[in-house]
């Protein structure tokens, strides 16, 4: 089994966040396509901002036990559902269908049991990510709203208890 590594990013991670936003293909279902410098620079200050609000959530850099950059993550709190938290990932299209999401999201659903018991847990997707349904779906987790937000097309998840 694969074993990875979370890092909470730092304000010297920008380089490492850009080159993983800006790919096209990665974040079709994030963002309908890669994010500019200005863009990408907007959201990883809203990523600091968002990692210094409890030691325990924020967005994290994902490794392997080599020390491979595989992606990121978060859990965060959800600011449109009262006390509940929200987990998202990326994952680098090299390492796709390799496992890696669901030890991911097993990490994260850890985290927010142990540390956060009576928080709901909610996944965003797009709702053509086949891929990231299936692994949410692994988890007891199912859909509850569908539509259109920030432009982009959206379904939320959230965990079954």
């Amino acid at each position: 089994m694969i074993k990875i590594r979370l890092e909470k990013y730092n304000p010297t991670d920008f380089n490492e966040y850009f080159k993983l936003v800006q790919d096209d293909e990665q974040m079709k279902y994030i963002s309908g396509k890669g994010l500019g410098e200005e863009q990408a620079n907007h959201k990883f200050t809203s990523i600091l901002e968002k990692s210094s609000v409890h030691e325990k959530l924020g967005y994290f850099k994902v490794y392997d036990k080599k020390d491979a950059f595989l992606g990121d993550c978060k859990i965060v709190y959800n600011n449109h559902l009262e006390n509940s938290l929200e987990i998202g990932y990326l994952i680098k299209k090299e390492f796709w269908r390799k496992g890696i999401g669901t030890i991911i999201c097993d990490r994260l659903i850890a985290n927010a049991k142990a540390n956060f018991p009576t928080h709901e847990i909610i996944a965003v997707i797009d709702p053509d990510n086949i891929a990231s349904r299936k692994l949410l779906e692994k988890f007891n987790f199912e859909s509850y709203w569908k539509g259109v937000e920030n432009d982009l097309p959206t379904e939320k998840l959230k965990m079954k208890q």
